[in-house]
């Protein structure tokens, strides 16, 4: 059965940000960032934009779901986690999953990823089979990222995440790092993507199809000339996984703190109006008293 959302006021928000901190304490202390982005994304990845069912709901944390063959070694970050939802028993297992996969990125240099808390936590889980197999191509990407309603540009940029971490043979049948770095966020994936097999890291079937596939190839390349412009799109489409399935609260804290950043947008470009009509003002009597 689905359990009732939360209800997201200062004393939630409150709490998400305390669970933020403990968060980068034990991201940093345990150098876990990659475990928890797989985490936040496997949770998310079983959403089907048909049925509307998976996604992130914290289903994963049950035997049924973390027990997919897709899912080997996740319980390590799923018991990792259980401590600070102990400590903040108020937040969903649902919000701790997908912030814990926010503070991954940003903890290892990656963007700042938009959060917005409230998603309620199921105890449904998803048949297997939802997330992609590593050992498959293009075509296979699109079936699971289509089915979850995001496009070839979320699937490009998305990959990119595997600039942090390892496979393990033990979880996957697969073994080594994608990258020289696998505890630093940035583009080097897409670089060494482009190197082709000199380079000795790992490249996975799913990886190869990046660069084999027109469509795909051309995001890959402009990743790995631009940084900015992977960070950008990256947070962007983090964000859109994330929330898929999600509608985020409209509750009266929230449409109070969006008023009130409304009306400081306003004041702000009021402001500015302002300044500028005086500075012009000013210049128009300079101006005449030097004509006069």
């Amino acid at each position: 059965m689905s359990e009732v959302a939360p209800v997201v006021d200062a004393e939630y928000m409150a709490e998400i940000e305390r669970a933020r901190r403990d968060l980068r304490a034990l991201i940093a202390s345990k150098n876990c960032a990659p475990i928890m982005l797989r985490l936040a994304w496997h949770d998310a990845g079983t959403y089907d934009a048909k049925t509307k069912t998976g996604g992130p709901n914290g289903s994963i944390r049950f035997p049924q779901e973390h027990s997919h063959s897709a899912n080997s070694g996740i319980k390590i970050a799923i018991d990792l986690l259980e401590p600070i939802k102990q400590k903040h028993p108020k937040i969903t297992y649902a919000d701790l999953y997908q912030l814990a996969g926010v503070v991954a990125v940003e903890v290892t240099g990656g963007p700042s990823i938009d959060f917005v808390p409230g998603r309620k936590d199921s105890s449904v889980c998803p048949e297997e089979g939802r997330l992609p197999d590593a050992k498959q191509g293009a075509s296979h990407l699109r079936d699971v990222f289509y089915r979850m309603g995001l496009s070839d540009k979320d699937i490009v940029v998305l990959s990119g995440g595997h600039t942090l971490g390892r496979a393990r043979p033990e979880r996957s049948g697969f073994d080594g790092a994608w990258t020289k770095d696998p505890l630093k966020f940035d583009n080097s994936y897409f670089v060494e993507l482009l190197k082709g097999d000199s380079d000795g890291l790992l490249k996975l079937p799913t990886d190869k199809a990046l660069v084999e596939d027109h469509e795909f190839r051309r995001y890959v390349e402009i990743y790995a000339k631009d940084e900015e412009a992977f960070f950008r799109d990256y947070a962007e489409s983090h964000k859109k996984l994330s929330e898929l399935g999600f509608t985020p609260p409209r509750s009266a804290f929230s449409c109070k703190y969006r008023n009130k950043q409304k009306s400081l947008l306003v004041q702000a470009a009021t402001g500015v109006a302002v300044a500028a009509a005086v500075v012009a003002w000013a210049y128009i009597c300079e101006s005449n008293k030097k004509i006069g």
